[in-house]
């Protein structure tokens, strides 16, 4: 009988590798025909999970004895090219679902902007570092902080542009909002804009929104319900415990998306085990 992996936060436990193991694409064929010994998947994941956490860079990997850099990239292009990230989170979802339920009363949306020194794809000068390359990653959550959906683009890109993307990147099916059971948005003054209530009329969303020049103060005491804006940023900060994730350095679109999904899987991985 094997020895059992737990979740110490740089392995893959045995629990989430029966999640992510059945979703990996086969070896791909050799154009000669002929194949050297192939690193261990598991390792590879091992390998990956440890350039997540510690943020340290690919050939650091070299020295760690999990697996070479140069095989642990590779297996990471080609798992986001088979979507398996994606998939990973699609299926912790569906067992959050399914174990606890996913409250869609109160949801919470923002964005987070990033450094990225290496530039690429969806990244842009950050207006807030003197125009240095960034990315901006935009979350929705639900009441507990379970990530529902993700858009990534510039650092120079405002919050507000990046809802449709972020609402309609929901990959699992939501149950229609009733009069007596209305589904709310949680959002800061950064989407006080006419474009975003139309948004959310259009996904039968009922908006709760800062106003800009509204008192806080008295807002908050004539509210029924606690403000739930936190909720999305204690997320970010979740998320930001993975260094990779804190400074981008991924110059491919792609193999970043990837590892934020990868992220997402985690976190709701995580919050399913508490509830097991």
């Amino acid at each position: 009988m094997g020895l059992v992996t737990k979740d110490d936060g740089w392995r893959i436990p045995d629990e989430l590798w029966s999640l992510l193991k059945p979703l990996l694409p086969p070896r791909p064929a050799h154009p000669l025909g002929c194949h050297n010994p192939r690193v261990p998947d598991r390792d590879a994941m091992n390998a990956i999970l440890f350039v997540l956490r510690t943020g340290c860079h690919w050939n650091a990997l070299n020295g760690t004895g999990i697996c070479s850099s140069s095989s642990a990239h590779r297996r990471l292009l080609e798992w986001t090219e088979a979507g398996v990230f994606d998939k990973a989170w699609v299926r912790a979802l569906n067992r959050y679902d399914k174990l606890v339920g996913i409250n869609w009363n109160w949801l919470s949306m923002d964005g987070a902007m990033s450094k990225a020194p290496l530039g690429g794809k969806k990244s842009g000068p950050n207006p807030t570092d003197r125009a240095k390359s960034g990315t901006k990653r935009s979350v929705i959550t639900e009441s507990a902080g379970i990530p529902l959906g993700l858009a990534v683009d510039g650092a120079n890109v405002v919050d507000f542009k990046l809802a449709r993307d972020t609402i309609a990147s929901i990959p699992i099916k939501r149950p229609r909002p009733t009069p007596a059971r209305p589904q709310g948005v949680c959002l800061d003054k950064g989407y006080d804009y006419r474009e975003v209530d139309a948004l959310l009329r259009e996904f039968r969303f009922t908006g709760h929104i800062a106003r800009r020049g509204q008192n806080a103060r008295k807002l908050k005491r004539s509210a029924r319900h606690k403000a739930r804006r936190w909720v999305v940023e204690r997320t970010h900060s979740w998320m930001n415990r993975f260094r990779r994730i804190l400074v981008r350095w991924e110059k491919r679109a792609d193999t970043y998306v990837a590892l934020l999904h990868l992220v997402f899987a985690l976190i709701t991985w995580r919050a399913c085990a508490a509830f097991a």
